[in-house]
């Protein structure tokens, strides 16, 4: 008898559960990976080639291959010595498309990066989902 009590309590439960979660005011969107650069002085033009080289192919083979919805390069006006110059976002489509390494690495160019630590130096970064209000 407590089986079947507590099978329709289960039973009542499920229902209120999903409910409550399409109640929700708004959706996930997709997922933004921020990230901060200080290029080191005198090399920004030599960084800025990479970007509209060797990263800029790598991005459009993860943007065809779905892996990618966009990519932006941004110059910032650093207020500091030790703010950011330049500002990468990379958009998946969702956390889970952070998972999949094994694609991304089958697409990725490493070899042609070269040392980029010696131009640049990467100050931090973030991950950011947008929130879509309903």
């Amino acid at each position: 008898m407590k089986a079947i009590k507590v099978l329709v309590a289960a039973l009542c439960i499920v229902p209120t559960l999903a409910l409550a979660q399409e109640s929700r005011p708004y959706t996930y969107g997709p997922v933004t990976a921020v990230t901060y650069v200080k290029v080191k002085a005198g090399h920004f033009d030599e960084y800025m080639q990479h970007l509209g080289g060797p990263y800029k192919k790598q991005m459009q083979a993860f943007q065809k291959a779905g892996l990618v919805l966009d990519y932006k390069v941004y110059s910032a006006a650093p207020r500091t010595p030790a703010d950011p110059d330049v500002i990468l976002t990379v958009v998946y489509p969702n956390y889970a498309a952070l998972d999949k390494t094994a694609e991304f690495d089958a697409l990725s160019q490493h070899k042609s990066y070269g040392d980029r630590g010696a131009i640049r130096e990467v100050l931090g970064g973030m991950l950011t989902q947008e929130i879509i209000p309903k």
